[in-house]
């Protein structure tokens, strides 16, 4: 079969390799063409028709500025999708492109299948209305949201989650922390991992908090996780004069040693979650308060990080806009990194976030429900 995917930032690009790697295992004649990255040519042979470093856009005034570029994607994901005639399209996430290009494909009789769900239930839910027109097949990676789906008219399916295994199998080749620290050329003291996101505009506005509230504790040493996307130089500008290491490749070790990590709201709060790391949620954002309290009508539940939503319990502090300022990311930083009750209940949520996931391996399910699909 041929397979078109998209994927628009880089845990889609990673998700969506395994997602190959699953399919070529039950289909030797598999094809592919794609919108995504470079984990995703590593497995499909072949390069992106688009790279997803040209793709992401975050937020409306962003958005409404490269709308030029962003239509010209469109119209290259259209093209190449009538020119190639896939048997099957394959979207993992990145909503407001994708529900374009499902729609495109539906019409042109075009199976749809939906890897990753937007996540509608957070906000935006009008959304479902064009996910029940255009998407044929819906596979959810959180545990709630099939239930979510059924209560509004829509079948959809949970094939457990990409992250579960994703770290299961990095940890298994994780060095000791010496081995670590040596490696990468660090000191001998306990780490504070600051883990900024994967875009210009969360690193920006995340980063110089994180640096400055981690900068609290000299004892610990603070180390960036590094995107594979981001260009070296607008570290070395937002870390100016302080001496911290970026490093690169090796976020899951990085954030399993680290005593406690900062991190941008995303899903790298769940896998420093499955890591075992306890963790302060930060989004900075605009830090206007006009825009959270804006943003806290259109959502739809009482959390954000995929910890405390999988959960329905606040496991992790959620600093989102004016609410991360310095002091209070370092008033929860602080509490984490003795062996503090805050620390031992952060932790045993952890547990019961394990639970609800499952062991289920994700990719191997959704590659599964994909060629079996009519």
């Amino acid at each position: 079969m041929k397979y078109f995917l998209i994927a628009g930032e880089a845990s889609g690009d990673l998700h969506a390799s395994h997602l190959i790697e699953s399919l070529k295992s039950l289909d030797e004649q598999a094809e592919f063409r794609f919108l995504g990255g470079d984990l995703m040519a590593a497995q499909a042979g072949v390069q992106p028709i688009i790279h997803y470093k040209e793709m992401a856009y975050m937020g409306f005034a962003d958005v409404v500025k490269h709308l030029g570029k962003i239509l010209g994607f469109l119209g290259t994901a259209r093209r190449a999708i009538d020119e190639w005639q896939p048997a099957a399209l394959i979207l993992v996430d990145y909503p407001s492109f994708n529900l374009k290009v499902a729609k495109y494909a539906h019409n042109l009789g075009i199976p749809v299948h939906y890897f990753i769900s937007p996540k509608v239930w957070v906000w935006k839910e009008w959304r479902v209305k064009d996910i029940r027109r255009y998407v044929d097949h819906m596979y959810c990676i959180l545990p709630f949201e099939p239930e979510w789906y059924q209560e509004r008219g829509y079948k959809a399916t949970y094939v457990g989650n990409p992250t579960v295994q994703e770290v299961a199998q990095a940890s298994k080749n994780f060095p000791d922390f010496a081995h670590f620290n040596e490696q990468n050329g660090l000191q001998d003291r306990p780490i504070i991992a600051l883990v900024p996101g994967s875009r210009v505009r969360e690193i920006r506005d995340n980063l110089p908090l994180m640096l400055e509230a981690a900068a609290r504790h000299p004892q610990y040493q603070a180390v960036i996780a590094g995107a594979p996307s981001i260009d070296g130089a607008l570290y070395r500008e937002v870390i100016g004069s302080r001496v911290v290491p970026v490093l690169r490749d090796v976020t899951y070790p990085l954030v399993h040693h680290a005593r406690v990590a900062l991190v941008t709201s995303g899903t790298a709060t769940l896998e420093t979650a499955l890591l075992g790391t306890p963790q302060v949620a930060c989004y900075r954002f605009n830090g206007s308060k006009w825009s959270y309290n804006f943003y806290r009508r259109l959502l739809t539940g009482k959390y954000v990080t995929l910890p405390n939503l999988i959960t329905d319990e606040a496991i992790i502090p959620e600093l989102l806009m004016h609410l991360c300022t310095v002091e209070s990311i370092d008033n929860h930083l602080t509490a984490l990194l003795d062996d503090t009750p805050e620390r031992a209940a952060m932790l045993d949520g952890y547990r019961r976030l394990a639970g609800r996931l499952g062991n289920d391996v994700c990719t191997a399910t959704a590659a599964r429900l994909i060629t079996l699909a009519k």
